[in-house]
């Protein structure tokens, strides 16, 4: 065991730098009931939200242990795909990822359900594209390098809570305790079932996604440099895309799980091996799907937790609903929360029960209405898919909308910019979203 709660308050009560809205979040101490601690803080998950998280706490000299189910480096099934506004958001993570294959694109097809064709390319570098396999093994040995501590092979099974602390249960009996929890632990939270904070995401706000990471000796885009994106494909309520990398080929199809059990016919894999030809016979990818690589994963697509804490649990990435509602994309809003979590909690000092408030106070400020419009642009274009034709043909009409698409995914533009500017120039579909919110 590390120490008693003693030693934990002298340690989170010593001064330390944080910003305006940490210091109004900080609470006084207050007295925590006799328990061993095997770190000051737990984070549950070694992702990019957890491990962001755990860098954080680390960096501040906050004692922290970073469990996971697995042994790094670990696969995990994800299209992979990050835009340029995550580099210039988190400016450590460049010097992280820069011993790993990352494959920059700028530019992108978009297509919709009627064949029309928006195509983009800007002067610079969009995004990245990058192996999970890779991307977290590196994520994890940054946090590490701050000073966090690393348990592999630690599958959760059990959580509790009391005034004490927090107690983690593994597969194994044995017990890890902490006065502060960051879940981590994916879209199956184990912790959010035990404390009784989501027992199970409902089926419309969760998707399927029916993915393969092929090596290109198998399977590869027919165009490198560019990101292949169809929405509401062939009648699908989601998207398909292809994703190309330096020595893979990402290739898969996505949708609401709702609509996948009530209108799709037959396996997911037997869907990817048509979808993988179809884009074989169109002349997108030429090689084969392999079912060697074919790895479906659920994501979910609601929205974040309406409160993403309990106690002094703080929920981030997948376990917490952080994933664009619209784009499926998660990895930017994974590693903010994670980042947001251990900035409240460093900020709360010895006011541990603090951290939760100011942890979602915090994300609402930075990307609340980003994920809220995210579900209400899902669900007003999957409600008729020619609003999705109509996206894509104003993408060509539109050329205003279109630079500041690609000047919001560059970094180069605020999404509240984005936002105002769309309200602005195209009030009719404002107020239709806005209608769709309150009914």
């Amino acid at each position: 065991m590390r120490g008693e709660a003693g030693g934990l308050r002298s340690v989170f009560a010593r001064p330390v730098a944080v910003s305006a809205e940490g210091r109004d979040c900080a609470k006084p101490d207050y007295n925590l009931p006799p328990m061993s601690f095997d770190a000051e803080v737990i984070v549950a998950g070694a992702g990019p939200a957890g491990a962001a998280a755990a860098r954080t706490l680390a960096a501040a000299g906050v004692d922290t242990l970073l469990v996971d189910r697995a042994a790094f480096p670990r696969n995990k099934p994800c299209g992979g795909g990050l835009t340029m506004r995550a580099m210039a958001r988190f400016p450590w993570l460049a010097k992280a990822i820069s011993d790993i294959d990352i494959h920059t694109v700028s530019k992108l097809h978009l297509e919709g359900p009627d064949g029309s064709v928006l195509k983009l390319e800007a002067d610079e570098p969009v995004g990245i594209l990058i192996r999970r396999v890779e991307f977290d093994h590196s994520l994890v040995k940054a946090a590490l390098a701050a000073g966090a501590r690393l348990r592999e092979r630690f599958e959760i099974t059990q959580a509790s809570q009391t005034t004490a602390g927090i107690t983690l249960q593994s597969r194994t009996g044995e017990t890890l305790r902490a006065p502060v929890v960051v879940a981590a632990d994916s879209v199956h939270s184990v912790i959010g079932k035990r404390l009784g904070v989501n027992a199970k995401w409902p089926a419309k706000s969760i998707a399927i996604d029916m993915m393969e990471e092929t090596p290109h000796d198998t399977l590869r885009a027919r165009h490198p440099d560019v990101v292949w994106i169809a929405y509401a494909y062939k009648g699908l309520d989601g998207y398909a895309y292809i994703f190309p990398k330096t020595r893979h080929v990402n290739v898969g199809i996505g949708c609401l799980l709702s609509h996948f059990k009530g209108e799709m016919p037959g396996r997911p894999y037997d869907m990817q091996v048509a979808f993988v030809q179809s884009l074989v016979d169109s002349g997108e990818l030429e090689g084969r799907s392999d079912r060697d690589y074919f790895t479906p994963f659920l994501i979910p697509v609601g929205g974040p937790l309406a409160k993403s804490y309990q106690g002094r649990v703080l929920f981030v990435g997948d376990a917490g609903g952080f994933v664009n509602g619209f784009t499926a994309e998660g990895l930017y809003y994974a590693m903010i929360s994670g980042e947001l979590a251990g900035q409240a909690i460093v900020a709360a000092g010895g006011g541990l029960d603090a951290a939760g408030p100011c942890y979602q106070k915090a994300w609402k400020r930075e990307i609340g209405a980003e994920l809220r419009d995210s579900v209400l642009i899902q669900r007003y274009l999957f409600g008729s898919h020619d609003r999705v034709n109509r996206v894509v043909r104003g993408g060509r009409e539109w050329p205003w909308l279109a630079t500041a698409m690609a000047d919001y995914v560059a970094g180069k533009r605020s999404y509240a910019a984005l936002r105002r500017d769309v309200l602005l120039r195209s009030p009719g579909t404002a107020a239709r979203l806005a209608w769709k919110a309150l009914r």
